[in-house]
């Protein structure tokens, strides 16, 4: 018979330690005892108030002395809210407040499982003992064994002669044992001492003291390290550390120690200025690059800030310096990439109010490899915007001024202070089966140029009046429609735009900012021809264009096509340099895109600019995409852009290339990552990458191999520059063990960013 005592006594407080859901790839340890209905198959929130809940002990049979003990045997259970411990026997000491259990003994809540052979627990100490325990995490990878398991007054957990993995029982690939763990409930992180870790069963590591963390906060410590080999690096190790400062900073410093070069250090340090803000500060050094002539030292520093002061006020940041042109393509970096040839240094503070808005800004752009193509420096530009929609019948007014004073490194260029007002009024129609929007717009621009050489050309000061008209419209169609047998709803929209921009003469007039767009579809409908305001391009020409699309019964768009052209009906006598006399037809470049889901996984995106009168292509660029599932990728590439300007070399070249890339999972633990892009103008290979991964539950592995060509800038900072290698080979390893301060999974998205030409997904459908 069932005997049940109620017992106003709290239960001893388990520690509570965050626990986060599994991360998807991540395999769940089930504990051999079967998890209470209300944990099971859940990780459930701790019951705080568990202390305040009745006691209640069922046993088959029991014994009691009134105010001095009482005794159970036979499937006993005490429970306390989500709480419970089963055992053969137990004794409750009223007095010492102290219970004795053992046999087959198991304690469960929402957090974790524990079997033991005994238990000792002081209620009025608030501890516990438990001998021969093992622990099961529930939701999570974490089990282990320890002699003695013991539970502090302060809710803490101290582990003797004990171990723990995140692999399944059958499969141990690695296992930490150690002599004595600490875990700690309210920092939720985990102190180790005389640690060995086990990999396959045999020790290849001996720690005397380590730290891990236990949930997802942030713990000091070493991270795992990498490995890799490269032509110009030599063997590399990487061995980063993390430092946890405080809730709103941390640093990660990272030491690559190089054959080739010496000790790279890399330092990165993190911040949060309030709710709304945040920046970092990277630095990197390399003392006597034995690799290059005369052992130079090398450094980047790198610092960005962004955030809002207040709901009005914004704020940014962004500078760097390099030692020398050729860092970002020598050494890794996380703020530039090798193909990056442009360090853009920008300061900026803006405030905004409902119809207004101010900013004021400074900016400077170092070119990499080009010293004769230095951009102007903008210090400051003072800029205001104002918009009153609805003014007067539908009519919208906008006035848009900046002030900006432009400087330069070199004395032999000008420098200029220009203030540019540009007023404009819109009248905006838009009813379900179109849109016809009006524009007329101002261009008021002064220039005050100084320091002019006398071949320049340029004025001193000059005043600039230039009228703009536009009027832009739209239909929109749309019906039902069925092709090969699948029902589709079909739109199209076609668009006319007219736009006149007056003539004046702005020879004499320098170029601080601006350069020439590009003549995609969407760019057919701009306004303006160039980026800034230095040249004004007349026009007065009709845009021609149109777009349709394909809906499935889901509504999700299945094909996407545009195409368009711009008939000139005058001469364009505005260019970006005087002495070249560009010759204008009479139309534009026919451009043309299209995104299509061509039938299951096949997808397809492409766009072209031909010269209709040439009869050649400008520009073409095409993708086709197979993606049956995730991580399952084949992505067949071609891009084509003729008379590029190599701003590196100041030559124009014909860009031909192809490319393969894929993602594909061998079996449920392997993937594949590879790339290959060859250039069909050079015919040969400029990158190949190929990246295997195996993944389990508790580890994995990383192997990569890299082929690609380098940017190598002529400078004066190495001399010997035509003595490195032109095409760079190079291997990459890494190693996570999860639980152990990595993380999984790791997943294949970032291998497809590696190397030169990143993963784009080409597609710009609604889907």
């Amino acid at each position: 018979m069932q005997i049940r005592y109620f017992v106003a006594l709290s239960l001893l407080p388990f520690t509570a330690m965050a626990i986060d859901a599994p991360t998807p790839g991540q395999c769940v340890i089930i504990p051999p005892v079967p998890m209470p209905a209300a944990n099971s198959g859940s990780i459930a929130t701790p019951d705080v108030d568990a202390t305040h809940d009745k006691i209640i002990i069922s046993s088959d049979s029991s014994n009691a002395i009134m105010g001095d003990m009482a005794s159970f045997q036979g499937d006993v259970r005490v429970s306390q809210g989500d709480r419970l411990i089963k055992a053969d026997e137990a004794v409750f000491h009223q007095q010492q407040e102290q219970l004795n259990a053992n046999g087959n003994l198991i304690f469960q809540d929402s957090l974790f499982t524990v079997t033991a052979d005994s238990l000792v627990a002081k209620m009025r100490q608030n501890t516990a003992v438990l001998s021969g325990a093992n622990y099961w995490l529930h939701g999570q990878q974490v089990h282990g064994e320890a002699q003695e398991l013991q539970i502090t007054p302060d809710n803490n957990l101290l582990l003797k002669k004990t171990n723990f993995t995140t692999c399944p029982p059958e499969n141990l690939t690695w296992l930490l044992e150690a002599d004595r763990i600490k875990i700690d409930s309210e920092d939720e992180w985990g102190e180790i001492w005389d640690a060995k870790l086990k990999l396959l069963g045999v020790p290849v590591l001996y720690i005397p003291y380590m730290t891990v963390p236990v949930s997802d906060k942030r713990k000091s410590g070493l991270l795992f390290p990498s490995i890799s080999s490269s032509t110009n690096n030599g063997l590399e190790v990487t061995t980063p550390y993390y430092w946890n400062i405080a809730p709103e900073y941390d640093l990660t410093f990272t030491p690559h120690a190089m054959t080739n070069r010496g000790l790279f250090l890399q330092t990165e340090f993190r911040y949060l200025g309030g709710e709304a803000q945040q920046g970092q500060i990277n630095l990197g050094y390399l003392g006597d690059d034995r690799l290059l002539d005369d052992d130079p030292n090398r450094y980047m520093y790198h610092w960005q800030h962004q955030g809002a002061i207040d709901e009005n006020w914004r704020v940014l940041a962004n500078y760097t310096e390099v030692s020398d042109d050729n860092y970002f393509n020598d050494l890794p970096s996380d703020i530039n990439q090798s193909t990056d040839n442009q360090l853009n240094r920008i300061g900026e503070v803006n405030y905004f109010q409902r119809n207004w808005d101010t900013s004021i800004r400074v900016q400077d752009i170092k070119v990499l490899g080009n010293e004769n193509e230095e951009p102007y420096k903008i210090m400051p530009q003072i800029s205001a915007n104002y918009r009153l929609p609805d003014v007067w019948h539908n009519l919208d007014f906008a006035f848009s001024t900046e002030l900006t004073n432009f400087e330069h490194n070199q004395d032999s260029e000008a420098k200029a202070t220009r203030l540019h007002m540009e007023p404009s009024l819109t009248l905006p129609i838009y009813v379900p089966a179109g849109s016809l929007t009006t524009e007329l717009k101002l261009y008021q621009t002064n220039y005050w140029q100084r320091e002019l050489n006398q071949d320049d050309g340029l004025g001193k000061s000059v005043s600039r009046t230039i009228p703009q008209a536009r009027i832009h419209g739209q239909i929109n169609f749309e019906r039902n429609t069925s092709i090969l047998g699948n029902d589709y709803r079909q739109t199209l929209e076609p668009q006319a735009q007219y736009l006149y921009v007056g003539y004046e003469d702005q020879s004499d007039i320098g170029l601080y900012d601006t350069a020439a767009l590009a003549d995609d579809f969407y760019g057919l409908f701009r306004d303006s021809r160039y980026s800034s305001v230095d040249r004004i391009a007349n026009a007065n020409q009709v845009t021609i264009g149109a777009t349709t699309t394909l809906f499935d019964n889901q509504n999700l768009e299945q094909l996407k096509f545009s195409l368009g052209q711009i008939f000139y009906f005058d001469d364009n006598k505005v260019t970006l340099d005087p002495e070249f006399e560009e010759e204008t037809p009479s139309f534009s470049v026919l451009a043309s895109e299209l995104d299509a889901h061509l039938y299951d996984k096949w997808y397809f995106s492409g766009a072209i600019q031909f010269d209709t009168k040439e009869g050649s292509t400008k520009k073409s660029e095409f993708s086709l995409d197979f993606r049956p599932g995730t991580n399952k990728l084949i992505q067949a590439n071609y891009r084509y852009v003729p008379d590029l300007l190599n701003t590196n070399t100041n030559n124009r070249v014909n860009i031909s290339q192809t490319g393969l890339r894929t993602t594909w999972p061998l079996t449920d633990n392997i993937y594949f990552v590879g790339n290959w892009y060859y250039d069909l103008n050079r015919e040969r290979t400029v990158e190949t990458f190929t990246g295997l991964q195996y993944e389990s539950c508790c580890w994995a592995v990383r192997l990569s191999y890299h082929y690609n060509i380098t940017t190598n800038y002529v400078e004066d900072f190495n001399p010997l520059e035509d003595s490195r290698e032109k095409f760079e080979k190079g291997v990459y390893l890494n190693f996570v063990i999860k639980g152990l301060g990595g993380s999984g999974p790791l997943g294949v998205s970032d291998m497809l960013d590696e190397g030169l030409f990143n993963y784009r997904k080409p597609l710009y459908l609604r889907n």
